[in-house]
C-alpha cells in the first residue's frame, strides 16, 4: 500500500492488539510526538472483543458485560470493539495543525465518509449524534439510519488520542451487550450486512487514499 504521507508513520497491525497494550503504546508515542521525539501516527487495528467505556460512560447502558469491559480517557459512552472492526488511532500535533477540537472531528468523520464511499457505501453525518450513519435496509421494505462507525477522542497538550472505528464484519449480536454510545434508538450495521464485503486490506487502501485531503482539511483556514 502507499503511504500517503512520509510525515506521518502508518502502521498496520498484522494481529489483533489487546486493548489496553494498544492505549498504553499509543499514550506513550502521543507523549513522544509532544516531546519532539518521535513522528505523529496513524495506527491501524483490531482488538480482542471488548467493551469500552468512555468519559461519559453510563453504567446502566452496560446490560450484559459478556467481554472484558475497560474503562478508557476517550470521550464518548460505551462502545464495542473486536474482530472485523477496523480501528483508527490517530497521534496528531493540533499546535501545528490549528487548536480546534471540533475541526479536528469534523475532518476525522469525513475522512471516514470519504473511505467509506470508495467502498461503495455512502455515509453521513447525523446532526446531534456523533458517529458516521448510513441507511440500512429494514424487513419489509424501506431504510432505518444506522450506526457504521464510532468517533471517540481526546486531546492531551494538543496532541490527539483515540480515533475512529468502523464495522467491516464483525459479530453485530455483540453490541447488544451496551447501548451503543449511548443512542439506543437506532440500529448499528456493518458493510457485510449492506452487502458491500470488504475486507481490512480493501478499506484500509480506502482510508490511505482519503488521508491527504483529510490532512488538508485538518489544516486549512476556518
Amino acid at each position: 500500500m502507499t503511504h500517503p504521507t512520509d510525515d506521518i508513520e502508518w502502521r498496520i497491525a498484522p494481529a489483533p492488539v489487546a486493548y489496553e497494550a494498544a492505549v498504553a503504546e499509543m499514550e506513550a508515542r502521543a507523549a513522544a510526538v509532544v516531546a519532539g521525539t518521535a513522528r505523529e501516527l496513524v495506527w491501524l487495528l483490531e482488538h480482542p472483543p471488548v467493551y469500552t467505556g468512555g468519559t461519559s460512560a453510563d453504567p446502566t447502558e452496560l446490560l450484559d458485560p459478556r467481554f472484558p469491559v475497560v474503562k478508557t480517557g476517550r470521550g464518548g459512552r460505551y462502545t464495542y470493539h473486536g474482530p472485523g472492526q477496523r480501528i483508527g488511532y490517530v497521534v496528531l500535533d493540533l499546535d501545528k495543525r490549528g487548536r480546534d477540537v471540533r475541526h479536528f472531528v469534523h475532518a476525522l468523520e469525513g475522512w471516514v465518509i470519504a473511505a467509506l464511499a470508495d467502498i461503495g457505501i455512502a455515509a453521513f453525518r447525523a446532526p446531534g449524534r456523533i458517529g458516521i450513519w448510513t441507511l440500512a435496509p429494514v424487513p419489509g421494505g424501506g431504510t432505518v439510519e444506522a450506526k457504521i462507525g464510532a468517533i471517540g477522542v481526546r486531546v492531551r497538550r494538543w496532541v490527539t488520542l483515540h480515533g475512529f472505528s468502523v464495522n467491516l464484519s464483525p459479530d453485530l449480536s455483540h453490541f447488544g451487550g451496551i447501548v451503543p454510545c449511548g443512542i439506543a434508538e437506532y440500529p448499528v450495521t456493518s458493510s457485510e450486512s449492506l452487502g458491500k464485503s470488504a475486507d481490512l486490506a480493501t478499506f484500509d487502501a480506502a482510508l490511505a487514499a482519503a488521508c491527504p485531503a483529510f490532512l488538508q482539511t485538518l489544516s486549512s483556514p476556518r
